[in-house]
């Protein structure tokens, strides 16, 4: 018998009979090994237990502790009995795509007898769990590509992944009378499938295309420990409880209607107003920086876009050119710099011009597939807090310092406390998609680096996340899905200066080459505000509240008219209060201010009327607390004033 060479994670080499399984393997090792062995990796590559092996390569025995491996094992085994729990609960059921990670599973399906709704998954949980008592074994075989295509004939989607595979062998695995493919590994039997659940339905496009047929994707996961499947499901919850597109449509903040628009908002009068108070507070701010606020158009000649590189190196995120018929060609932007760069050429620059530092809320538009779309966080229509700032290549770390300055003050103002500093450089193994000029790229970063280290701060450097055209500081964040996302970013670039030829006159009369520094403090407002959302639970702190104080009259008649006085008091004030007086009960609507998570809700009765007072409840607070109004006016003010900030509420209460 033929024999194949296999070595180890430790280099050892051991020669097994060809066809030998991993398990075999995990045997001859030791019988525990072989208890706890649930697949193997062969060449990087997962495979079943059981599979044959029939060549020389790398071996790694995986069991239930190699979290990662052992976790896709598990859920692909899930996804298996999910399928066929779904088939066996709806016979007309058609299966789309599936897909496993370190987050769990899904399962795309189609049926015309209608779809699976949230409500049938303890249905088919239970299905499932039936299945696993019985513990049928898990059946893998090959079958020539042409015998599978004519089982699932009748199955569109099912023929369309067939089709795409490029083998003449393909390996099933069948479960009692279900046969599915598709899956790199899965478990010899279901005895591990304790502890897993069934979560959610979302609606799917097939392969992600706007054009096709919408699918219904069941989301679940699988953990091999109960406590491990319990830590996750609180996480989850919590995950829910700050997702931003579940509190935003709670608090009515905005909508995105795939029927209007894929990712496309729109802002509804709350969502509008917390823009509306963060653009005038981050305008205000910048300008107190000595930055210079400008408008420019959101079309531009995809010329200036070739110029630039966007063309050549982000081609695939701009949307199609438009043609006017003419010869010209009008393109979307999808970044704001080229139209920066128009307002430095607007007028010859001396070195007493720099630095020259232009800011704007420049709206922009991104070629995002449908299937990346995400309530505020991915978008195809959005507007950048963006900044240039073009130095002389003297002012480059002073500049970059004074710039991270504004963003921390920024940080401060809105309790933003769990950020990382990241400096993004080029792939050095994979430069054709950068910026060709090596000179430029070692000078830059070193200057980042420098600058940083300059300022005492603590960063990671991570290579391949640098722009085409410069290396650059990113601020990390995590998001309550627990994804990490960009929230500000400083970056240098030589290249652009170069490509659009400007200059401004030194001191010395000649002609200099300027560098600029593109900068966004507070990303855009579409994603900062679904960070804020998520970080704030949608209670906003009271400066950035759409409503900021609710009134509620205990008798509307009685009690209107000091009602009115009191709510002339605030908005004389520019405090966004309003007045209550539906014909509803109190005890409803001091519920319902809480519900949509009002900094302050003031009850007004008798007593309230006749010491002029009112009675203050807090949101979160269960209590009250009587306060003369134009005291509470005045603390309100200062409440705003400060940001919300609790360090200064805390001594402001004390003093």
């Amino acid at each position: 018998m033929s024999k194949i060479k296999l070595t180890f994670p430790d280099d050892s080499v051991k020669e097994f009979d060809e066809g030998t399984t991993t398990l075999d393997v995990a045997k001859s090792i030791s019988t525990s090994l072989g208890k706890k062995a649930v697949a193997g990796k062969i060449n990087d590559v997962l495979v079943d237990l059981e599979r044959p092996l029939k060549q020389d390569g790398k071996i790694e025995i995986i069991s239930a502790e190699d979290k990662e491996d052992a976790q896709k094992v598990l859920r692909n085994t899930a996804a298996l009995v999910f399928s066929a729990a779904a088939k066996s609960f709806k016979k007309d059921l058609h299966f789309g795509e599936k897909h496993t990670n370190d987050d769990g599973f899904f399962v795309d399906t189609d049926s015309a007898d209608g779809q699976i709704s949230v409500d049938e998954l303890p249905k088919i949980t239970a299905l499932m769990n039936k299945i696993i008592k019985n513990n049928d074994k898990i059946e893998r075989s090959m079958m020539d590509k042409k015998d599978l295509a004519d089982m699932f004939k009748d199955d569109p989607y099912k023929s369309s992944l067939i089709n795409a595979i490029d083998s003449v062998q393909i390996p099933v695995y069948k479960l009692d009378d279900f046969v599915d493919f598709g899956y790199d590994a899965v478990l010899a039997n279901l005895k591990a499938l304790k502890h897993f659940e069934l979560l959610s339905v979302a609606g799917a496009y097939w392969q992600g295309k706007s054009s096709n047929p919408m699918l219904q994707r069941i989301y679940g996961t699988a953990f091999y420990k109960e406590d491990g499947l319990k830590a996750d499901l609180k996480r989850r919850a919590e995950i829910k409880e700050r997702d931003h597109r579940t509190i935003g449509r709670d608090l009515d903040l905005f909508f995105v209607d795939p029927e209007v628009g894929a990712g496309l908002p729109y802002w509804m009068p709350n969502g509008a107003t917390i823009r509306r108070v963060i653009e005038r507070y981050i305008i205000d701010k910048e300008v107190a920086w000595g930055y210079q606020h400008v408008y420019t158009p959101i079309l531009m000649n995809l010329n200036a876009y070739k110029t630039s590189g966007h063309w050549a190196h982000y081609r695939e995120d701009m949307f199609p050119p438009m043609d006017m018929g003419d010869g010209e060609m009008l393109e979307l932007r999808p970044m704001n710099c080229p139209s920066h760069i128009q307002i430095y050429k607007h007028h010859n620059r001396s070195y007493r011009d720099l630095p020259l530092r232009i800011a704007e809320l420049g709206m922009m538009h991104r070629y995002e597939k449908s299937g990346a779309l995400s309530g505020l966080q991915r978008v195809r229509e959005m507007t950048l807090n963006d900044g240039h700032t073009f130095v002389a290549l003297d002012q480059i770390q002073e500049e970059f310092k004074r710039t991270l300055q504004l963003m921390v003050e920024v940080y401060k103002d809105f309790d933003i406390t769990d950020y990382t500093f990241r400096l993004s450089y080029r792939d050095p193994a994979n430069t054709e998609k950068y910026f060709d000029d090596d000179e430029m790229w070692n000078r830059s970063q070193s200057m980042l680096k420098a600058a940083m280290d300059d300022l005492g701060l603590k960063y990671y450097e991570a290579e391949g996340e640098a722009a085409f055209y410069g290396p650059k500081l990113d601020v990390q964040t995590k998001t309550a899905l627990g994804n990490e996302e960009t929230l500000s970013t400083i970056q240098l670039d030589f290249m652009q200066p170069e490509k659009f030829q400007l200059t401004y006159v030194g001191a010395d009369g000649e002609d200099h080459r300027p560098v600029m520094i593109h900068r966004g403090i507070v990303s855009t407002m579409e994603r900062f505000i679904a960070y804020l959302i998520e970080i704030y639970k949608g209670a906003f702190p009271t400066w950035l509240a759409p409503t900021q104080v609710r009134i509620i009259p205990v008798n509307n008649k009685l009690h209107a008219d000091y009602a009115n006085e009191v709510l002339s008091e605030l908005r004389a004030k520019n405090i966004r209060a309003e007045l209550d007086d539906r014909d509803e009960k109190m005890g409803y609507k001091i519920r319902d201010a809480q519900t949509m998570k009002i900094p302050y809700t003031v009850v007004i009765g008798d007593e309230e009327s006749k010491n002029a007072t009112v009675s203050v409840r807090k949101y979160g607070e269960d209590d009250s607390a009587s306060e003369n109004a134009k005291m509470f006016v005045s603390s309100v003010v200062a409440d705003i004033a400060n940001y919300s900030r609790k360090d200064v509420t805390d001594k402001a209460d004390k003093d």
